[in-house]
């Protein structure tokens, strides 16, 4: 057996626990002792033990209870499935795939959903193993209503978890910093290291990977996808404004400091909207200030009429910050259940009018592809469990519910982590059945020793198990069920062994699917995502700038993008400023469509590759978080980066240096597409020393706008690859 957990960490989880132990035993001890009904009291049992236990539900007490109470139909509707279904072992097994397929893949949509989803697969599993007993089906519901009521209560009244702060209220922490910051930036305080290093760390705790199970905004309704677009959009903030802090000090300007004002009441309003209150300005207002900002920015400060290229660059990044605030007080708003705001791009609020039936069949229809991880999961998930009935029916196992329990809870997304899994759980299962077994040879019939120990085990089980592993958890839930059988029935000690045999059964079945279906879990996936990505957006990259160079008449000019898929969500696509500046010139919906969708891809494996144990120790693979950043910030600039129908010409050699740019970095992402040991290394060729005379104002700002953009590229590709960890590294572009 492994090392014990530890007491902090066993009595962490001993709320539930209690909760959990006590709720089971309130429908166990009537049905059994009361009115005599041992089918009731196997259900009053195991529906506290498949909500509390297999599904542990995040949240406060209340919330808790009102996702037992919505998962109690659906358990009621699959308890009669499986009762239907359990005539025969075929009819059973098919019921089992169509089951853990649909749920598996619908928990992609809801994250409520997904805290259930275990204790739903395990109520038809429960039911669809013989005897073929339809009679017996107001008992089965019976026993469900009572142990879901019992646990409900329990949940509201006994040890309820203390409230834990929301991803909307992380936001608007954080957005309350960039007010700050904004404040110090404006009253001329230049950041310190320190200043931006919190920036950054308050950004990172943003990422949806450090947000506990079930309070994350990855539901496919417009609140959540719009919460979900917010904190994207705050985390660019904070970085934007590190970054700003961290520029050489430059003269102050009336236009900046108008612009930096907007941003910090921006983010102290969206901070407001987020956490319940009312819109003082809305977006509109800073919409306009950042369009003003665009137009008087070429000039110099205090009316001189020359502007440095420190001012430039220092407004330049300011812009960003602007553009991505934009966004973020405009998704705070629909994530409050306001209205889209008018004049942003209809495509990066695309979800803004849609009703929620088809927000759901984007989602859906976005993950029916071999290459989604969800998808895989669902697939092995049913494939499994389907085959563990089949096998279990066919084999006439005694005790075949363990084959199917065993992959429900051994099976992972790798196959090193499900061999892991099952060793420990053999191991913990064996250990369980020896004492189990010792147990009733000792006590024999005496029901009333059972009834005694089964309150004690299960607070053991139920608080050292989880946080022990499997083979803690595998192990004492062996002698809780044993505990439990014997009171139902005479048992001998050859229920353990039965059990031993059906429990190895199950997890090498599941350990077979693990091997045959995407063994290596996300990891591959990522890799191929990723690629896919940068292939992807290397034109983008091209266009954008072209699109700069022809002064927004060039390709793709005039271009909207409503695909209507998952792909076309938009979700890290932050423009902030559309049709107010005239910004005509994005590149093609051809271009940006496969972006975006690739983008979205390569998050769902990401999102579960962190899940995922590390091959080896200080692995100093791809960098695959600056790789997404790399397809965020590609449709960044492609939707901000393209000016005005009038805006000024470029001369020719400004020209010839974007398209050269460019190019240099859109030829080091296909380079690091195929993921070079070397990684890659992006030298940009310098900005022209000067324009010739009597050249528009407005043309040193876009090219400086265009540097800003295609430096902070090259950064994500150095980083991604490996470049800045100080390995030789290949040079793209002269």
């Amino acid at each position: 057996m492994p090392k014990l957990p530890s007491p902090a960490e066993s009595f962490g989880g001993s709320g539930r626990a209690v909760r959990v132990s006590l709720a089971a035993a309130a429908g166990f001890y009537p049905a059994a002792y009361v009115m005599d009904r041992p089918v009731v009291a196997l259900y009053a049992l195991f529906t506290p033990v498949a909500f509390g236990v297999l599904s542990p539900l995040p949240g406060s007490g209340r919330r808790c209870a009102g996702s037992v109470l919505r998962a109690v139909p659906a358990a009621a509707a699959l308890v009669s499935l499986g009762t239907a279904l359990a005539v025969t072992t075929w009819a059973a097994a098919a019921g089992m795939l169509l089951v853990a397929l649909v749920l598996t893949f619908g928990a992609a949509c809801a994250p409520r959903l997904a805290g259930v989803v275990p204790g739903l697969q395990l109520c038809y599993i429960l039911a669809c193993f013989p005897p073929y007993a339809p009679a017996t089906l107001p008992e089965r519901l019976g026993g469900l209503t009572l142990g879901a009521t019992a646990l409900l209560l329990g949940e509201l009244l006994l040890f309820p978890p203390p409230r834990h702060t929301s991803y909307a209220e992380r936001v608007a922490d954080a957005l309350d910093l960039a007010a700050r910051t904004a404040g110090l930036l404006l009253r001329a305080e230049a950041a310190d290291r320190g200043t931006a290093r919190r920036l950054r760390t308050v950004g990172t705790e943003l990422r949806l990977s450090r947000q506990p199970h079930g309070g994350r905004p990855t539901g496919a309704g417009r609140s959540d996808r719009a919460l979900a677009q917010a904190g994207s959009a705050a985390r660019r903030v904070l970085d934007q404004l590190a970054a700003l802090g961290e520029l050489p000090p430059a003269p102050a300007d009336t236009a900046s400091q108008s612009l930096l004002h907007g941003i910090a009441a921006a983010c102290s309003d969206a901070a407001d909207v987020l956490r319940g209150g009312r819109s003082v300005h809305g977006a509109e207002l800073l919409q306009e200030l950042t369009a003003r900002f665009m137009n008087e920015r070429g000039g110099g400060p205090e009316g001189r009429d020359e502007c440095s290229y420190v001012l430039l660059r220092h407004r330049s990044t300011l812009l960003t910050v602007a553009v991505s605030a934009v966004t973020v007080r405009a998704a705070a708003d629909l994530a409050a259940g306001g209205p889209a705001l008018p004049g942003l791009p209809r495509e990066q609020f695309w979800y803004a009018g849609k009703p929620a039936v088809r927000l759901w069949l984007v989602r859906i229809s976005g993950n029916l592809t071999p290459r989604s991880v969800v998808f895989q999961n669902a697939v092995r998930t049913a494939l499994g469990l389907a085959l563990a009935r089949l096998v279990a029916g066919s084999l006439d196992l005694s005790h075949g519910f363990w084959a199917l329990l065993s992959v429900l809870t051994l099976a992972r997304t790798t196959v090193v982590g499900t061999w892991s899994a099952v060793r420990s759980a053999a191991a913990g299962t064996l250990f369980g059945s020896v004492l189990a077994g010792v147990l009733i040879i000792g006590v024999g019939e005496a029901t009333a020793v059972y009834a005694a120990l089964l309150v004690p085990m299960m607070l053991l089980a139920f608080s050292v198990g989880p946080a022990g592993g499997p083979a803690w958890a595998q192990g004492l839930f062996t002698l809780v069920v044993s505990t439990a059988f014997a009171q139902i029935s005479p048992v001998t000690w050859r229920l353990e062994e039965a059990r031993l045999v059906d429990a190895l059964t199950g997890s090498a079945i599941g350990l077979v699917c693990g091997i045959l279906a995407w063994p290596a879990g996300a990891r591959t996936e990522m890799r191929r995502s990723v690629t896919a990505l940068l292939r992807a957006a290397a034109p983008v990259v091209r266009d954008a700038a072209g699109a700069v160079a022809d002064r927004g008449i060039g390709a793709g000019a005039g271009a909207r993008h409503g695909t209507g898929t998952e792909a076309g969500a938009g979700a890290h696509a932050h423009c902030g400023i559309g049709a107010g500046a005239g910004l005509v010139g994005r590149p093609s919906t051809d271009s940006l469509w496969p972006v975006l969708h690739r983008l979205r891809i390569a998050e769902a494996a990401y999102a579960q590759f962190l899940t995922e144990p590390a091959p080896r120790a200080g692995d100093d693979g791809p960098d695959w978080l600056a790789a997404l950043n790399f397809g965020s910030r590609v449709l960044t600039g492609a939707y901000w980066l393209p000016p005005a129908r009038d805006a000024p010409e470029l001369p020719p050699g400004a020209r010839r240096w974007a398209e050269t740019a460019a190019r240099q970095v859109a030829a080091a992402a296909v380079r690091a597409a195929d993921l070079p040991l070397r990684g890659v290394d992006v030298r940009i060729a310098p900005l022209p020393p000067a324009v010739p005379p009597g050249t528009a104002a407005g043309v040193w700002p876009l090219l400086v706008d265009l540097e800003v953009w295609l430096h902070a590229l090259a950064a994500d590709l150095a980083t991604m690859s490996g470049a800045r960890r100080g390995a030789p590294a290949e040079a793209a572009g002269t």
